[in-house]
């Protein structure tokens, strides 16, 4: 399969900042993206669990690519591919995916803490956003582990106000978008965003190095932690029906280890009142 690999000075660059940004990277396709995206809200009530969207809060689906065959196709789109082959590995993991309505501000955070491991976060936006309507902020520098830095900003989540300004005020890099532009990010990396609309569409798509065999609980945990989604399977049924055999490739390693999920998705039916958000 033919593919579109980074160039040393971006491997580079996300190596030291820990994000890129491909402007225009899926420009061409992006009204059959959209389109698929409006598609899979429809079917599921327009929002969140069934429910039309509540501006006041996020509505989430998981997994999303998974629910349509146009966007798991993604996964061997020649720009995408080769941006996770680059910065992954040909053996690359899919680890799953989020499709979202945003509303209000999101605090600084990382999507985890993987000092060994390398995750990564492909997020498509599909609405023109600046740095003043909700577009990602990211602190650049904040994946690395065990320095001062990447240190102290784990403590900006419990306390807003470490440094005495709020969090849009903190130094860091607005990634303004327009629809087909492609970003990606390090999972450690801390990242925001403030002042957009109460109705942002994205979705995401979740990736990592394939796990070492002595390190395969790590995997395990990740998985188990979409129980709060009320998934049954890593990956939905549309995603590994239409999987050929490049496809298998980055889904085997979590087809082989989710036998667990569907007894933690059920206790998870048991304690919460509708799934998570995110």
């Amino acid at each position: 399969m033919s593919s579109h690999n980074l160039t040393p000075e971006q491997l580079e660059f996300f190596d030291t900042f820990g994000f890129l940004a491909l402007p225009g990277a899926l420009a061409d396709s992006v009204a059959e993206i959209i389109a698929a995206f409006e598609e899979i809200w429809a079917t599921r009530g327009g929002g969140h669990n069934g429910k039309a969207h509540d501006p006041a809060q996020r509505s989430c689906i998981v997994p999303f690519l998974d629910q349509h065959e146009r966007l798991c196709a993604l996964l061997e789109e020649p720009c995408i591919y080769g941006l996770l082959c680059s910065l992954l590995g040909n053996d690359f993991n899919y680890m799953g995916s989020d499709g979202n309505y945003y509303a209000n501000d999101t605090p600084w955070h990382s999507d985890g803490w993987h000092p060994a491991l390398r995750y990564v976060k492909i997020a498509l936006y599909l609405d023109p956003l600046t740095r003043d309507t909700g577009c990602l902020r990211v602190i650049p520098g904040s994946h690395n582990t065990g320095d001062t830095y990447s240190e102290k900003l784990k403590e900006v989540r419990e306390n807003p106000l470490l440094w005495g300004v709020e969090g849009k005020d903190l130094p860091a890099i607005a990634l303004e978008t327009d629809p087909g532009d492609v970003l990606v990010f390090n999972h450690n990396l801390k990242h925001a965003a403030f002042g957009g609309s109460t109705q942002r569409r994205m979705f995401t798509i979740n990736c990592s190095q394939r796990i070492p065999d002595d390190q395969i609980s790590e995997l395990k945990d990740y998985i188990a932690s979409s129980a709060r989604f009320w998934i049954d399977r890593m990956y939905g049924e549309t995603m590994m029906a239409t999987a050929n055999a490049q496809r298998l490739v980055h889904l085997e390693q979590g087809m082989a280890n989710d036998g667990h999920l569907a007894a933690l998705s059920a206790k998870a039916r048991e304690q919460m009142t509708e799934t998570a958000r995110g």
